[in-house]
């Protein structure tokens, strides 16, 4: 088997032929739910919990925080101290998980 090396250039790519049209247009037209997913890791953050995008980590994503208050039970409160140090960033996370899952 010969190998066959090639160099694009990203501006100036080769045009489409009908094949390659045709196969996007059959994959553009294909439903999600036909989309075999399960050779994907799941991407997990260092508290555990997965995230939806694995583009929103720590290391480039980092909303403007507000400083706010509100009542929670007293027993979440005390389950999350209970986690130790990191509970109000795990607390965020949890939020931020059920907001996603929401969207």
């Amino acid at each position: 088997m010969t190998i066959k090396k090639i160099t694009i250039d990203p501006n100036n790519p080769p045009a489409l032929t009908a094949e390659d049209k045709k196969m996007l247009a059959e994959l553009a037209a294909m439903p999600d739910s036909n989309i075999d997913l399960s050779d994907i890791p799941e991407v997990k953050d260092k508290d555990g919990w997965v995230r939806n995008n694995p583009f929103l980590n720590e290391k480039n994503y980092r909303p403007k925080k507000e400083l706010i208050t509100f009542r929670l039970d007293k027993d979440i409160i005390d389950w999350l101290r209970s986690t130790g140090k990191g509970y109000q960033t795990r607390t965020n996370n949890i939020l931020r998980r059920e907001m996603q899952k929401a969207m």
